[in-house]
Protein backbone atom coordinates (compact mmCIF):
# COMPACT_ATOMS: atom_id res chain seq x y z
CA UNK A 1 0.00 0.00 0.00
CA UNK A 2 1.41 3.63 -1.09
CA UNK A 3 2.37 5.17 2.71
CA UNK A 4 5.04 7.64 3.66
CA UNK A 5 8.41 5.47 3.42
CA UNK A 6 11.06 6.00 5.67
CA UNK A 7 14.69 6.10 5.24
CA UNK A 8 17.48 7.33 7.68
CA UNK A 9 20.74 7.47 6.37
CA UNK A 10 23.90 7.38 8.66
CA UNK A 11 27.58 8.21 8.04
CA UNK A 12 27.20 11.86 7.03
CA UNK A 13 28.88 13.50 9.33
CA UNK A 14 32.33 11.23 7.76
CA UNK A 15 33.20 10.09 11.11
CA UNK A 16 36.33 7.73 11.35
CA UNK A 17 35.74 4.07 12.47
CA UNK A 18 36.27 3.83 15.92
CA UNK A 19 37.06 0.45 17.82
CA UNK A 20 5.92 12.31 23.50
CA UNK A 21 9.51 13.45 25.02
CA UNK A 22 10.18 10.98 27.65
CA UNK A 23 7.03 9.01 26.89
CA UNK A 24 8.06 5.71 27.73
CA UNK A 25 6.69 1.75 27.51
CA UNK A 26 8.22 -0.83 30.64
CA UNK A 27 7.96 -4.26 29.93
CA UNK A 28 8.67 -6.29 32.97
CA UNK A 29 7.67 -9.38 35.15
CA UNK A 30 3.89 -8.42 36.66
CA UNK A 31 1.18 -10.15 37.92
CA UNK A 32 -0.55 -7.95 36.03
CA UNK A 33 -0.82 -8.96 32.06
CA UNK A 34 -3.85 -7.17 31.13
CA UNK A 35 -4.23 -6.48 27.04
CA UNK A 36 -3.79 -2.59 27.82
CA UNK A 37 -1.08 -0.83 28.98
CA UNK A 38 -1.19 0.28 32.65
CA UNK A 39 -0.46 3.89 33.12
CA UNK A 40 2.27 5.23 35.92
CA UNK A 41 2.45 8.72 35.78
CA UNK A 42 5.30 10.88 37.73
CA UNK A 43 2.24 12.11 40.15
CA UNK A 44 2.14 8.78 41.65
CA UNK A 45 3.58 7.77 44.78
CA UNK A 46 4.90 4.53 45.64
CA UNK A 47 2.10 2.43 47.37
CA UNK A 48 -0.37 3.85 44.30
CA UNK A 49 2.36 2.15 41.70
CA UNK A 50 2.83 -1.28 43.44
CA UNK A 51 -1.21 -1.31 43.60
CA UNK A 52 -1.30 -1.07 40.14
CA UNK A 53 1.67 -3.13 39.00
CA UNK A 54 2.30 -5.36 42.17
CA UNK A 55 5.20 -5.39 44.18
CA UNK A 56 7.40 -6.70 41.34
CA UNK A 57 10.55 -5.68 39.21
CA UNK A 58 8.38 -3.94 36.84
CA UNK A 59 7.04 -1.74 39.56
CA UNK A 60 10.51 -1.14 41.01
CA UNK A 61 11.62 0.43 37.68
CA UNK A 62 8.57 2.71 37.48
CA UNK A 63 9.85 4.23 40.78
CA UNK A 64 13.25 4.68 39.89
CA UNK A 65 12.38 6.83 37.19
CA UNK A 66 9.64 8.73 38.11
CA UNK A 67 11.79 9.50 41.21
CA UNK A 68 14.32 10.92 38.33
CA UNK A 69 11.76 12.52 36.42
CA UNK A 70 9.26 10.01 34.64
CA UNK A 71 6.09 11.58 34.04
CA UNK A 72 4.16 9.04 31.61
CA UNK A 73 4.70 5.20 31.82
CA UNK A 74 3.10 2.55 29.93
CA UNK A 75 3.56 -1.01 31.55
CA UNK A 76 3.11 -4.03 29.86
CA UNK A 77 3.14 -6.77 32.07
CA UNK A 78 4.79 -10.15 31.35
CA UNK A 79 4.39 -13.38 32.92
CA UNK A 80 7.03 -15.35 34.70
CA UNK A 81 9.12 -18.32 32.80
CA UNK A 82 11.17 -18.78 35.69
CA UNK A 83 9.48 -19.01 39.50
CA UNK A 84 12.77 -17.47 41.29
CA UNK A 85 13.38 -19.17 44.44
CA UNK A 86 13.94 -18.82 48.19
CA UNK A 87 17.42 -19.31 50.00
CA UNK A 88 17.78 -20.86 53.22
CA UNK A 89 17.45 -19.06 56.66
CA UNK A 90 20.02 -17.90 58.48
CA UNK A 91 19.27 -17.93 62.52
CA UNK A 92 20.51 -15.36 65.36
CA UNK A 93 18.03 -17.22 67.67
CA UNK A 94 18.12 -18.02 71.41
CA UNK A 95 14.68 -19.60 70.85
CA UNK A 96 15.00 -23.58 69.73
CA UNK A 97 11.68 -23.42 67.52
CA UNK A 98 12.52 -23.89 63.71
CA UNK A 99 11.64 -21.48 61.23
CA UNK A 100 12.50 -21.99 57.19
CA UNK A 101 10.99 -19.60 54.21
CA UNK A 102 9.34 -21.25 51.16
CA UNK A 103 7.22 -19.68 47.98
CA UNK A 104 7.01 -17.84 44.68
CA UNK A 105 9.13 -14.71 45.43
CA UNK A 106 7.31 -11.90 42.89
CA UNK A 107 10.79 -9.84 43.61
CA UNK A 108 14.54 -10.07 44.91
CA UNK A 109 14.30 -9.66 48.36
CA UNK A 110 16.15 -9.19 51.29
CA UNK A 111 13.68 -10.45 54.25
CA UNK A 112 14.35 -10.47 57.99
CA UNK A 113 12.15 -11.70 60.70
CA UNK A 114 12.71 -10.51 63.87
CA UNK A 115 10.54 -11.68 66.76
CA UNK A 116 9.13 -9.25 69.10
CA UNK A 117 7.19 -10.89 71.87
CA UNK A 118 8.27 -14.57 73.54
CA UNK A 119 6.51 -17.64 73.30
CA UNK A 120 5.20 -20.52 71.06
CA UNK A 121 3.09 -20.28 68.27
CA UNK A 122 -0.14 -18.25 68.67
CA UNK A 123 1.60 -16.61 71.61
CA UNK A 124 4.88 -15.27 70.38
CA UNK A 125 4.82 -12.40 68.04
CA UNK A 126 7.19 -10.91 64.83
CA UNK A 127 7.80 -8.33 62.24
CA UNK A 128 9.28 -8.72 59.02
CA UNK A 129 11.41 -6.46 56.57
CA UNK A 130 12.06 -6.97 53.03
CA UNK A 131 14.74 -4.80 52.60
CA UNK A 132 17.29 -6.23 54.77
CA UNK A 133 16.17 -4.37 58.10
CA UNK A 134 15.68 -0.57 56.69
CA UNK A 135 12.22 -0.69 57.15
CA UNK A 136 9.75 -3.40 59.07
CA UNK A 137 6.06 -3.97 58.94
CA UNK A 138 3.63 -3.93 61.44
CA UNK A 139 3.75 -6.47 64.52
CA UNK A 140 1.81 -9.66 63.67
CA UNK A 141 1.00 -12.81 66.29
CA UNK A 142 2.67 -16.21 64.93
CA UNK A 143 -0.45 -18.05 63.79
CA UNK A 144 -1.42 -21.43 65.86
CA UNK A 145 -0.87 -23.54 62.79
CA UNK A 146 2.58 -21.50 62.87
CA UNK A 147 2.08 -20.68 58.75
CA UNK A 148 1.80 -17.12 57.93
CA UNK A 149 2.41 -15.20 54.26
CA UNK A 150 4.09 -11.99 53.74
CA UNK A 151 1.85 -10.18 52.09
CA UNK A 152 2.64 -8.68 48.63
CA UNK A 153 5.29 -11.41 48.31
CA UNK A 154 4.80 -14.34 47.51
CA UNK A 155 6.75 -16.01 50.09
CA UNK A 156 5.67 -18.24 52.90
CA UNK A 157 7.32 -18.59 56.32
CA UNK A 158 6.56 -21.51 58.89
CA UNK A 159 7.42 -21.59 62.79
CA UNK A 160 7.46 -24.33 63.89
CA UNK A 161 7.37 -25.36 68.16
CA UNK A 162 10.23 -26.67 70.19
CA UNK A 163 8.70 -29.36 72.35
CA UNK A 164 10.33 -27.51 75.46
CA UNK A 165 7.77 -24.71 75.03
CA UNK A 166 9.19 -20.93 74.65
CA UNK A 167 10.12 -21.69 71.47
CA UNK A 168 10.63 -18.18 70.05
CA UNK A 169 12.47 -15.37 72.09
CA UNK A 170 12.01 -11.87 71.55
CA UNK A 171 14.88 -10.56 69.63
CA UNK A 172 15.04 -13.97 67.76
CA UNK A 173 16.78 -12.80 64.20
CA UNK A 174 16.05 -15.20 60.84
CA UNK A 175 17.09 -13.88 57.54
CA UNK A 176 17.33 -15.30 54.23
CA UNK A 177 17.25 -14.20 50.43
CA UNK A 178 15.03 -14.62 47.45
CA UNK A 179 15.65 -14.77 43.61
CA UNK A 180 13.12 -13.06 41.76
CA UNK A 181 11.51 -14.83 38.53
CA UNK A 182 12.47 -14.08 35.19
CA UNK A 183 11.35 -13.97 31.55
CA UNK A 184 11.75 -15.50 28.55
CA UNK A 185 12.57 -14.16 24.96
CA UNK A 186 9.81 -15.37 23.86
CA UNK A 187 7.34 -13.60 26.08
CA UNK A 188 8.76 -10.02 25.96
CA UNK A 189 9.13 -10.22 21.95
CA UNK A 190 5.63 -10.85 22.02
CA UNK A 191 5.00 -7.85 24.41
CA UNK A 192 6.88 -6.38 21.85
CA UNK A 193 5.05 -7.44 19.02
CA UNK A 194 1.29 -5.82 20.85
CA UNK A 195 2.99 -2.01 21.15
CA UNK A 196 2.99 -1.89 16.82
CA UNK A 197 -0.74 -1.85 17.31
CA UNK A 198 -1.06 0.39 20.23
CA UNK A 199 -2.69 3.71 19.63
CA UNK A 200 -0.03 5.49 21.70
CA UNK A 201 2.73 7.50 21.15
CA UNK A 202 6.02 7.16 23.10
CA UNK A 203 10.00 7.76 22.83
CA UNK A 204 11.00 4.43 23.85
CA UNK A 205 10.91 1.05 25.53
CA UNK A 206 12.67 -0.24 28.54
CA UNK A 207 13.01 -3.88 28.93
CA UNK A 208 12.82 -4.52 32.42
CA UNK A 209 15.54 -7.05 33.99
CA UNK A 210 18.38 -8.21 32.48
CA UNK A 211 19.05 -9.63 28.84
CA UNK A 212 21.28 -11.06 26.30
CA UNK A 213 22.99 -10.71 23.24
CA UNK A 214 20.23 -12.73 21.64
CA UNK A 215 17.17 -10.75 22.66
CA UNK A 216 19.90 -6.98 22.02
CA UNK A 217 19.80 -8.71 17.95
CA UNK A 218 16.52 -9.26 18.14
CA UNK A 219 15.37 -5.94 19.42
CA UNK A 220 17.67 -4.12 16.55
CA UNK A 221 15.04 -6.21 13.90
CA UNK A 222 12.55 -5.02 15.47
CA UNK A 223 13.50 -1.33 16.05
CA UNK A 224 13.93 -1.16 12.25
CA UNK A 225 10.63 -2.69 11.62
CA UNK A 226 9.24 -0.36 14.00
CA UNK A 227 10.66 2.32 11.94
CA UNK A 228 10.05 1.08 8.03
CA UNK A 229 7.05 -0.65 8.63
CA UNK A 230 5.32 0.67 11.39
CA UNK A 231 6.06 4.37 10.72
CA UNK A 232 7.05 4.26 14.54
CA UNK A 233 10.52 5.57 15.51
CA UNK A 234 11.77 4.44 18.61
CA UNK A 235 14.55 3.13 20.97
CA UNK A 236 14.96 0.27 23.30
CA UNK A 237 17.06 0.44 26.76
CA UNK A 238 17.92 -2.86 28.32
CA UNK A 239 20.14 -3.62 31.30
CA UNK A 240 23.20 -5.77 30.90
CA UNK A 241 23.58 -8.65 34.09
CA UNK A 242 25.81 -7.62 36.77
CA UNK A 243 29.08 -10.19 37.60
CA UNK A 244 28.55 -13.84 38.26
CA UNK A 245 29.95 -14.63 42.15
CA UNK A 246 32.63 -16.87 41.05
CA UNK A 247 33.47 -14.20 38.12
CA UNK A 248 36.39 -11.42 38.27
CA UNK A 249 36.26 -8.07 36.89
CA UNK A 250 38.25 -8.71 34.34
CA UNK A 251 36.51 -11.74 33.10
CA UNK A 252 33.07 -9.67 33.74
CA UNK A 253 33.90 -6.70 31.44
CA UNK A 254 35.53 -9.01 28.75
CA UNK A 255 32.34 -11.12 28.60
CA UNK A 256 30.32 -8.37 27.87
CA UNK A 257 32.84 -6.79 25.40
CA UNK A 258 31.85 -10.26 24.17
CA UNK A 259 28.72 -10.16 23.81
CA UNK A 260 28.53 -6.58 22.12
CA UNK A 261 30.35 -8.23 19.15
CA UNK A 262 27.98 -7.94 15.85
CA UNK A 263 25.21 -5.93 17.37
CA UNK A 264 24.97 -2.86 15.58
CA UNK A 265 21.38 -0.59 16.23
CA UNK A 266 21.65 3.35 16.62
CA UNK A 267 18.11 1.91 18.37
CA UNK A 268 19.67 -0.11 20.85
CA UNK A 269 20.96 1.01 24.26
CA UNK A 270 22.50 -1.33 26.79
CA UNK A 271 23.20 -0.20 30.39
CA UNK A 272 25.74 -2.18 31.83
CA UNK A 273 26.08 0.47 35.19
CA UNK A 274 24.78 -1.26 38.67
CA UNK A 275 24.93 0.78 41.51
CA UNK A 276 23.94 0.21 45.38
CA UNK A 277 20.54 2.81 45.89
CA UNK A 278 18.49 3.53 48.20
CA UNK A 279 15.06 3.72 45.90
CA UNK A 280 12.12 6.29 46.61
CA UNK A 281 10.19 3.99 49.32
CA UNK A 282 14.09 3.47 51.23
CA UNK A 283 14.69 0.19 50.64
CA UNK A 284 18.60 -0.31 49.56
CA UNK A 285 19.23 -2.40 47.03
CA UNK A 286 21.79 -3.28 43.97
CA UNK A 287 19.91 -2.34 40.87
CA UNK A 288 21.14 -1.53 37.14
CA UNK A 289 20.35 1.66 36.93
CA UNK A 290 18.36 1.88 33.79
CA UNK A 291 15.62 3.04 35.59
CA UNK A 292 17.19 5.44 36.58
CA UNK A 293 18.54 6.66 33.07
CA UNK A 294 14.56 5.93 31.55
CA UNK A 295 14.05 8.72 34.23
CA UNK A 296 16.86 11.51 32.82
CA UNK A 297 15.09 11.28 29.19
CA UNK A 298 12.24 12.59 30.38
CA UNK A 299 14.15 15.86 32.03
CA UNK A 300 16.33 16.12 28.93
CA UNK A 301 15.04 18.13 25.68
CA UNK A 302 15.95 15.21 22.79
CA UNK A 303 19.37 17.03 21.76
CA UNK A 304 20.52 16.88 25.61
CA UNK A 305 23.01 14.62 26.61
CA UNK A 306 22.12 13.26 30.03
CA UNK A 307 25.29 12.72 31.27
CA UNK A 308 25.37 16.88 30.88
CA UNK A 309 27.72 17.27 34.24
CA UNK A 310 25.80 20.46 35.24
CA UNK A 311 22.04 19.40 35.18
CA UNK A 312 21.73 15.56 35.69
CA UNK A 313 23.88 14.72 39.24
CA UNK A 314 22.23 11.86 40.95
CA UNK A 315 23.56 12.37 44.63
CA UNK A 316 25.70 9.81 46.55
CA UNK A 317 22.67 9.93 49.24
CA UNK A 318 20.72 8.24 46.61
CA UNK A 319 23.78 6.50 44.98
CA UNK A 320 25.74 5.12 47.46
CA UNK A 321 28.50 3.29 45.39
CA UNK A 322 29.20 1.91 41.81
CA UNK A 323 29.17 -2.20 41.55
CA UNK A 324 31.14 -4.39 40.84
CA UNK A 325 34.06 -2.33 43.26
CA UNK A 326 36.84 -1.09 40.75
CA UNK A 327 34.54 -1.11 38.39
CA UNK A 328 35.69 2.60 37.42
CA UNK A 329 39.04 1.51 36.18
CA UNK A 330 37.03 -0.58 33.19
CA UNK A 331 34.23 2.77 32.48
CA UNK A 332 36.40 3.59 29.16
CA UNK A 333 36.48 -0.09 27.81
CA UNK A 334 32.72 -0.27 28.36
CA UNK A 335 32.20 3.08 26.76
CA UNK A 336 33.94 2.20 23.74
CA UNK A 337 32.25 -1.17 23.09
CA UNK A 338 28.69 1.29 23.12
CA UNK A 339 27.41 0.61 26.64
CA UNK A 340 26.05 3.18 28.91
CA UNK A 341 27.75 3.57 31.98
CA UNK A 342 27.98 5.54 35.15
CA UNK A 343 31.07 7.56 36.18
CA UNK A 344 32.14 10.18 38.95
CA UNK A 345 34.60 13.11 38.73
CA UNK A 346 37.42 14.13 40.78
CA UNK A 347 36.30 16.92 43.55
CA UNK A 348 33.09 17.04 42.11
CA UNK A 349 30.00 14.96 44.20
CA UNK A 350 27.57 12.43 43.09
CA UNK A 351 27.25 10.38 39.97
CA UNK A 352 26.98 10.92 36.21
CA UNK A 353 26.32 9.04 33.43
CA UNK A 354 29.37 9.13 31.37
CA UNK A 355 28.18 9.38 27.57
CA UNK A 356 24.47 7.85 26.86
CA UNK A 357 26.27 5.72 24.14
CA UNK A 358 23.80 3.65 21.32
CA UNK A 359 25.21 0.44 20.41
CA UNK A 360 25.52 1.83 16.64
CA UNK A 361 28.20 0.80 13.89
CA UNK A 362 31.87 1.87 13.92
CA UNK A 363 31.80 5.51 12.02
CA UNK A 364 27.75 6.13 13.12
CA UNK A 365 26.54 9.95 13.01
CA UNK A 366 24.11 7.64 15.68
CA UNK A 367 26.92 7.35 18.96
CA UNK A 368 24.79 8.90 21.68
CA UNK A 369 21.10 8.39 22.74
CA UNK A 370 20.29 12.13 21.92
CA UNK A 371 21.87 11.70 17.96
CA UNK A 372 19.22 9.06 17.56
CA UNK A 373 16.05 11.04 19.66
CA UNK A 374 16.65 13.90 17.56
CA UNK A 375 16.59 11.99 14.48
CA UNK A 376 13.42 10.39 15.65
CA UNK A 377 11.36 13.43 16.38
CA UNK A 378 12.63 14.59 13.13
CA UNK A 379 11.10 11.91 11.02
CA UNK A 380 8.08 11.49 13.37
CA UNK A 381 7.01 15.31 13.08
CA UNK A 382 8.36 15.40 9.29
CA UNK A 383 5.98 12.24 8.60
CA UNK A 384 2.92 13.57 10.53
CA UNK A 385 3.24 16.40 8.05
CA UNK A 386 3.61 14.57 5.26
CA UNK A 387 0.23 12.34 5.40
CA UNK A 388 -1.74 15.70 4.99
CA UNK A 389 -0.09 15.97 1.52
CA UNK A 390 -1.03 12.26 0.45
CA UNK A 391 -3.19 12.65 -2.70
CA UNK A 392 -2.78 16.02 -3.07
CA UNK A 393 -2.97 17.73 -6.56
CA UNK A 394 0.09 19.00 -8.30
CA UNK A 395 -0.71 21.04 -11.17
CA UNK A 396 1.76 19.93 -14.17
CA UNK A 397 1.32 23.51 -15.58
CA UNK A 398 2.67 24.90 -12.35
CA UNK A 399 4.84 22.50 -10.38
CA UNK A 400 7.12 24.53 -9.00
CA UNK A 401 4.58 26.54 -7.25
CA UNK A 402 2.37 22.95 -6.02
CA UNK A 403 5.82 21.83 -5.03
CA UNK A 404 6.60 25.23 -3.27
CA UNK A 405 3.73 25.00 -0.97
CA UNK A 406 4.08 21.45 -0.03
CA UNK A 407 7.98 22.38 0.58
CA UNK A 408 6.68 25.04 3.29
CA UNK A 409 4.86 22.87 5.18
CA UNK A 410 7.00 19.96 5.91
CA UNK A 411 9.58 22.55 6.49
CA UNK A 412 7.48 23.81 9.61
CA UNK A 413 8.37 20.62 11.81
CA UNK A 414 12.13 21.26 11.13
CA UNK A 415 11.52 25.52 12.05
CA UNK A 416 10.10 24.56 14.85
CA UNK A 417 12.98 22.06 16.04
CA UNK A 418 15.11 24.59 15.54
CA UNK A 419 13.55 26.83 17.48
CA UNK A 420 13.32 24.25 20.54
CA UNK A 421 17.16 24.27 20.03
CA UNK A 422 16.98 20.58 19.23
CA UNK A 423 19.07 21.32 16.24
CA UNK A 424 21.21 23.73 14.87
CA UNK A 425 19.10 24.36 10.75
CA UNK A 426 17.60 22.59 8.63
CA UNK A 427 16.02 22.01 5.24
CA UNK A 428 13.59 20.17 3.13
CA UNK A 429 14.16 19.85 -0.52
CA UNK A 430 12.10 18.05 -3.13
CA UNK A 431 13.57 17.12 -6.41
CA UNK A 432 12.05 18.99 -9.40
CA UNK A 433 14.18 18.10 -12.49
CA UNK A 434 13.43 14.30 -12.44
CA UNK A 435 9.69 14.81 -12.08
CA UNK A 436 6.90 12.49 -13.70
CA UNK A 437 4.10 12.98 -11.31
CA UNK A 438 1.63 11.99 -13.73
CA UNK A 439 3.51 8.60 -14.04
CA UNK A 440 5.62 8.17 -11.22
CA UNK A 441 2.71 9.93 -8.73
CA UNK A 442 5.47 9.87 -5.83
CA UNK A 443 8.25 13.01 -4.72
CA UNK A 444 11.63 12.79 -3.95
CA UNK A 445 12.03 14.60 -0.47
CA UNK A 446 14.90 15.03 1.33
CA UNK A 447 15.30 16.44 4.92
CA UNK A 448 18.71 17.47 6.07
CA UNK A 449 19.48 19.01 9.28
CA UNK A 450 22.54 20.24 11.41
CA UNK A 451 22.60 18.84 14.86
CA UNK A 452 23.68 20.71 18.03
CA UNK A 453 27.18 19.89 19.14
CA UNK A 454 28.49 18.87 22.50
CA UNK A 455 31.40 19.30 24.84
CA UNK A 456 32.73 15.65 25.14
CA UNK A 457 36.20 16.58 26.69
CA UNK A 458 38.60 19.81 27.38
CA UNK A 459 42.64 20.40 26.96
CA UNK A 460 43.18 23.60 29.03
CA UNK A 461 47.13 24.43 29.45
CA UNK A 462 48.38 26.01 32.51
CA UNK A 463 51.77 28.02 32.51
CA UNK A 464 53.35 31.02 34.42
CA UNK A 465 53.80 34.51 33.72
CA UNK A 466 56.50 37.20 34.50
CA UNK A 467 55.57 40.55 33.93
CA UNK A 468 59.17 41.83 33.85
CA UNK A 469 59.92 39.87 31.36
CA UNK A 470 60.80 41.73 28.32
Amino acid sequence: MRDINLKVEDGNLGMASATGIGTQIKIGLSDTQGKEPILITGSMGVDEIKSRIGNTPLADACIDSVENGAKIIYCIGVKQSDAGGVGDAVADAVGKGLFRASGKPHNAYDIVVEITATGDCNEACYRYSIDAGKTYSEEYTVPVDGQAELPGTGVSVIFTDDADGESFKEGDIYKFSTRGPSMNNNDILEAVERLKHLNLEFEFVHIVGTTTKALWAALAVEAKDFLEVHKRPLFFVCEARKPNENETIEEYVAALQEARKGINSMYLQVVSAWGRYIRMDKREQDINLAGIVAGLYCKANESQSIGEVRRFQISEDKLLRLLPGGIEEYTDKLDESGYLTFRQYVGLGGFFVYNARMMSADGSDFRYAEDTRVMNRIVNEVRKTAINELQAEIDPGAVDVSIAVIQARLQAPIEEAVRDKVISSGSVTIDTENLNILVDETLEVRVSYVPMGHVREMNITFGLENPYAG
